[in-house]
């Protein structure tokens, strides 16, 4: 038997009162307008060959959840997607560092970079907007600094992960590395005390210390989750372009906290879910890919991403008011 929630007069089922079923309808509703415009536009291998283009927002947006749940924001992550990138390329073609080892290297690289951020947040009690808007163009300045305006290309063996497919013509690698990972770190943030301890972080952290929750280890652990999953993305974005240059991923930052707070995450911290992060990813991507195949503008795009974004948060807030 389906629980309801009083409104007034009216009564609205539980599971319709949350953000995750907003996003979830207007999936739906993007899919149906897309396939309206779009001949073939649902068509499986079309749709699972364009989701492995959003894949490094997807990662990072896994991140951002951690972070913007705990009540922070990483302006930083893309920056560091492209100073990892630009390391990495760097270490290989100019030092001649074997490439395969620094694969493995980059999620280390970017869980420094991302616990810079975190030991400045959590040691120096400055607000994480301040401190990854700086990191943003310090970590973006060092990545220009070690290419300038060239590019670098990579080795055949690295390149094209995209177009490498499990199950015959389904499934693209980076897409099932996302979906696993999505599981693996909805788990974390749902159902351990670490998890616990974020929710409670971004809903009231003054009161969260008192309750014994390890604040700043909790701030920088966050912090590092994001500058790994950023430098995971690094190595997916190099290895789909087969080129690395100090510029890539710029303004992606944007997409990923959007793709986060479209999922239904409180800007403030205290409410969200990797449900939701995931379901808003791929409603980008819909919406992005149906524009574009139907010849919209780029302006026009921009237009209509942004008052979904509106339109998704307004609704999150109303049916939360209907939650309490």
């Amino acid at each position: 038997m389906n629980e309801v929630l009083a409104t007034g007069t009216r009564t609205v089922p539980r599971w319709m009162a949350t953000p995750e079923s907003i996003t979830a309808a207007l999936l739906v509703v993007a899919l149906g307008v897309s396939a309206a415009f779009v001949p073939r536009f649902l068509d499986a291998a079309y749709l699972l060959d364009r989701s492995s283009l959003y894949m490094e927002v997807g990662l990072m947006a896994l991140g951002m959840t951690f972070v913007i749940v705990a009540g922070h924001i990483d302006l930083s992550c893309a920056s560091i997607l492209a100073l990892v990138g630009t390391s990495i390329a760097t270490l290989h073609a100019k030092l001649g560092v074997p490439l395969l080892p620094l694969i493995f290297l980059a999620p280390l690289l970017g869980a420094v970079l991302g616990g810079i951020n975190g030991l400045v947040v959590a040691r120096l009690g400055l607000p994480s907007l301040v401190v990854t808007l700086a990191t943003m163009a310090l970590y973006r300045g060092l990545a220009q600094v070690l290419l300038g305006d060239h590019s670098l290309s990579l080795p055949s063996w690295f390149t094209g992960i995209e177009r490498v497919t499990i199950a015959g013509t389904l499934l693209p690698v980076p897409l099932v590395f996302f979906l696993g990972l999505a599981v693996a770190l909805g788990l974390v943030l749902h159902k351990t005390v670490f998890g616990a301890w974020v929710f409670a972080m971004g809903t009231n952290a003054e009161a969260a210390r008192y309750s014994g929750v390890p604040v700043a280890r909790v701030t920088i652990s966050v912090f590092v989750m994001s500058g790994v999953l950023s430098a995971m993305a690094a190595m997916i974005m190099i290895s789909r372009l087969g080129v690395v240059r100090y510029d890539h991923a710029l303004g992606l930052e944007l997409d990923v906290i959007t793709a986060v707070v479209l999922g239904g995450a409180s800007i403030f911290g205290g409410r969200g879910t990797v449900t939701g992060s995931v379901l808003a990813l791929f409603l980008i991507a819909v919406l992005q890919t149906g524009m574009g195949v139907a010849n919209v503008k780029a302006e026009y795009q921009a237009t209509a991403s942004g008052a979904l974004l509106i339109v998704a948060v307004l609704m999150g807030n109303c049916f939360a008011r209907f939650r309490k």
